[in-house]
């Protein structure tokens, strides 16, 4: 456990940093807005493409993956949807609840998995990320539209085209058409990528930290403990056995574990706040499953060996 714990410490450390330079207000306040947001629809495509693009994606089986991932997602969710009554929250402090269960934090996702199994670890989180960021995006304004305070329902054509613009997924899609196409790297271009994709890990876990609210922490109840186990520890479960059941095996198994075992992404507060939902206690549960992942996610990995 040592070794996995030191692996993911300087990913965690990079975010109580970002909390600290916040906190003590060592750069200006109004730094991580945009910071975040050049993070969000910059360098991070960038790392998504980068990696793709020089992957050997026929060295993956990934439909088994895809399936484990997507199945043990769906669980989860329908899992949470049976569980609303004998939560006993209102409308919009589940939503919050349910967005907790199956959202993740691509940033921390992606460094984790560039830390404890370098590029192979890359390619498959980035190939998880495209495929599970429409689902969890569907699954969790469908439940806002029906349970938040200002529940009207969603129009298909909204989420449809919130996801076809979504940075993450056109990289992902860009990334895969580049490798699939036996193109690789493009010339010139593709080295500015490379450039930029150096600063998403480093700015993305930093503005992670910068956007905790340990004040919110020490308020954390029913509603914050049920999204923390069925995120850090139920939907792991479950994927796993989703593995087993699929046939996956080595390191796609292991990565489709972890991915699942992340903790919840800030994006799920701002879409909180978008549709009625319980923003506080979003930013709770947010805060509260980022601290936990120091622990769970080595013990994730050690209980996989």
């Amino acid at each position: 456990m040592g070794t996995v714990a030191g692996a993911l410490a300087p990913i965690f450390l990079l975010i109580l940093i970002g909390h600290a330079l916040r906190r003590f207000e060592l750069v200006p306040a109004a730094f991580w807005l945009p910071a975040e947001r050049v993070t969000y629809v910059l360098f991070f495509p960038c790392l998504i493409v980068d990696e793709l693009a020089r992957a050997n994606l026929a060295a993956f089986d990934v439909l088994p993956m895809a399936a484990a991932l997507v199945v043990a997602t769906l669980a989860a969710a329908a899992l949470l949807l049976a569980g609303r009554r004998a939560v006993g929250l209102d409308g919009p402090a589940f939503t919050s609840v349910f967005q907790g269960g199956i959202r993740f934090n691509t940033y921390v996702g992606l460094a984790a998995a560039r830390a404890l199994f370098g590029a192979p670890g890359l390619t498959l989180t980035a190939v998880g990320i495209a495929l599970l960021i429409p689902l969890v995006n569907v699954l969790s304004i469908a439940v806002l539209s029906g349970h938040g305070q200002d529940a009207k329902g969603t129009n298909a054509r909204a989420i449809l085209g919130g996801l076809v613009r979504n940075p993450l997924i056109v990289a992902a899609v860009v990334g895969a058409v580049l490798t699939l196409s036996g193109a690789g790297k493009p010339p010139l271009i593709g080295d500015v990528v490379e450039i930029l994709a150096r600063a998403a890990l480093p700015l993305g876990l930093l503005s992670v930290g910068a956007g905790l609210d340990l004040g919110a922490a020490r308020s954390a109840g029913r509603g914050v403990l049920v999204s923390s186990v069925v995120k850090l520890l139920l939907l792991p479960a479950l994927t796993a056995a989703a593995c087993v059941a699929f046939g996956v095996e080595g390191l796609a198994f292991t990565v489709a574990v972890l991915f699942n075992a992340l903790p919840c992404a800030p994006s799920a507060y701002i879409l909180a706040r978008q549709m009625g939902g319980d923003h506080t206690l979003m930013a709770t549960v947010i805060t509260v499953q980022t601290l936990l992942a120091a622990l769970s996610l080595p013990l994730v990995l050690v209980v996989l060996g």
